[in-house]
């Protein structure tokens, strides 16, 4: 027992283990709160404009993750990753607010503004956490507590869903966004004490100040590696939007009333959240630890291919929540705790500002932009399942390329 400890002590040196659990805990109140807000937005905006606008709005959040990136860039040249993470913590909350104010009024296109802050909001704070993971744990470190790391933030996730699906109809949707705006007050307290423990990550003098770029994208497209990583997240993504307009779809035709779809859709990402903590506290360490990063990746997008053809086949509402479930739950959990572990070989610059490009602006933009195209060349929903068969079979290739790659920079760093 007494080895085991100090085994434990040498991998993970206490300060690391407390900044580890501080950054958790501040993802997990961070998403306690997106729970609340994803949930009353969607709910709103299908009220006001129906889901058949979805597309729409998902193609606004194109330009608005790319502004907040920008603004982003700017502040971490300026005052450094630490600061620059309390700031855009803080003014989400001020944002989330305003907007509900703007909704309490009467505003219809309020609902349009936070959905499309939500999802601008949640990627640029979530990825600025993986940054500081990246920039603290080593390759050993992380393949132990990504996936625990994981786990505890999608606790926020379970108690968020169902704070909304117990709440929503008692107190109304709208109300639910002061929860959201509440929760990245303690969620800004955690990471600037997991700041606190492990330090702030510092840029190389070539880096400082922004030289190489605010945004990252020279950084981006200079290195091969990071684009197949952004080709990987950008198929991923395109995945994920049609699976979510066909469940959103079959939500509206079975689900007409606005409190009791805002309950059903809490619930449903509090299942979710659920899903995603027992894999990320019981499949993902044993899986990072004890199998190949390789074979991790290629057989994720194998499991969709099986949910997708089912879907395919058989379409319906609870057939297409469970297809959804299943792409989420295995998202926010092994696949997100793995793709992380590519990031850590490389320089500040790749991990705090071409990052932000591929997981945030790169996430969203391909959400948004193929919602774009759906709604331009009006895809029938019938199609949005053989068109996720089509994107993960192109996943398949990019991960075999890509893990090819990652096992050359894991030698060079041997």
């Amino acid at each position: 027992m007494h080895a085991n400890n100090f085994k434990m002590q040498s991998i993970f040196p206490r300060q690391i283990l407390f900044a580890a659990f501080a950054i958790a805990a501040a993802a997990s109140f961070l998403l306690c709160g997106y729970e609340c807000i994803r949930a009353v937005s969607d709910s709103l905006f299908i009220g006001a404009y129906g889901a058949e606008n979805l597309p729409w709005v998902m193609a606004a959040v194109f330009p608005g993750v790319y502004l907040m990136i920008f603004l982003y860039g700017r502040l971490l040249s300026w005052v450094g990753a630490n600061r620059a993470l309390l700031v855009t913590s803080l003014l989400s909350g001020v944002m989330i607010l305003s907007a509900y104010g703007l909704i309490l009024k009467g505003f219809p296109i309020a609902t349009a503004i936070i959905y499309v802050f939500r999802e601008a909001y949640i990627v640029l704070i979530i990825e600025q956490y993986w940054a500081f993971v990246n920039s603290t744990l080593s390759p050993i470190q992380a393949r132990r507590i990504n996936g625990p790391f994981c786990g505890l933030a999608s606790l926020g996730s379970v108690a968020g869903g169902f704070l909304a699906g117990h709440l929503a109809g008692r107190l109304g949707s709208a109300t639910l966004l002061i929860f959201t705006a509440v929760s990245l007050l303690p969620a800004a307290a955690c990471s600037a004490a997991a700041y606190a423990f492990a330090g702030t990550p510092q840029p190389s003098e070539a880096e400082r100040g922004g030289k190489l770029g605010h945004t990252g994208l020279r950084v981006l497209f200079q290195s091969r590696y990071l684009l197949f990583i952004g080709l990987l997240v950008i198929t991923t993504q395109i995945v994920s939007t049609v699976l979510d307009l066909r469940f959103k779809g079959l939500i509206e035709f079975e689900i007409p009333e606005i409190d009791e779809r805002t309950a059903f859709i809490g619930n449903f990402y509090g299942t979710l959240g659920a899903v995603a903590a027992t894999l990320q506290f019981a499949a993902t360490p044993l899986l990072l630890r004890f199998v190949p990063i390789r074979i991790v990746h290629l057989a994720i997008p194998i499991i969709h291919l099986l949910t997708c053809s089912v879907l395919t086949a058989s379409p319906s509402l609870w057939i297409s929540a469970a297809a959804f479930l299943v792409f989420k739950g295995l998202d926010y959990s092994i696949f997100r705790a793995a793709k992380e572990i590519f990031y850590i070989p490389l320089p500040f610059d790749a991990r705090y500002r071409a990052k932000q490009i591929i997981d945030s602006f790169g996430y969203r933009s391909a959400k948004s932009g193929s919602a774009f195209v759906i709604a331009l060349t009006r895809l029938p929903a019938s199609a949005f399942s053989l068109t996720a068969i089509i994107s993960v079979t192109i996943w398949s290739g990019i991960v075999s390329n890509l893990t090819t790659q990652y096992q050359k920079v894991e030698k060079t760093q041997d």
